[in-house]
């Protein structure tokens, strides 16, 4: 039986950024999908497979922080990466809970969002290409 790669999601109303992580989880091993709002991500059929969610906190509609949380609300409980162009401490500290395994503040390098997402995942189920 063929093993499934972890699917990490990715949703962030800057298209430069959501092609740039969804690339690189690409690169990594990692299945990945792209949304441009947390609107389009809620309506992915594969929800459910998600391993990871990286999430821009600042977007129209539906924040990151507020995505995060409607998805608990539902039962899915999605370990998220919360990123953001525009850091706040308020927002940061509200941001920490059940399931936010990182906030990482725009650029931020390709390690540290890796770190976030192997933190969230069970052992051994990572890509296949160490940075």
């Amino acid at each position: 039986m063929p093993t499934v790669k972890p699917l990490i999601a990715i949703v962030d109303d800057d298209v430069s950024m959501r092609e740039a992580i969804e690339g690189l989880m690409r690169s990594l091993g990692f299945d990945a999908e792209a949304f441009s709002s947390a609107d389009d991500f809620l309506k992915f059929p594969d929800i459910n497979r998600t391993a990871c969610l990286v999430t821009d906190i600042h977007m129209p509609g539906l924040s990151g922080l507020d995505l995060h949380r409607h998805l608990v609300a539902l039962g899915k409980n999605i370990p998220t990466v919360l990123i953001t162009a525009y850091p706040d401490e308020n927002a940061r500290a509200r941001g920490f809970g059940p399931g936010i395994v990182g906030y990482l503040t725009k650029p931020f390098g390709e390690q540290d969002l890796l770190d976030c997402i192997r933190s969230a995942l069970p052992p051994g189920s990572d890509g296949e290409v160490d940075l």
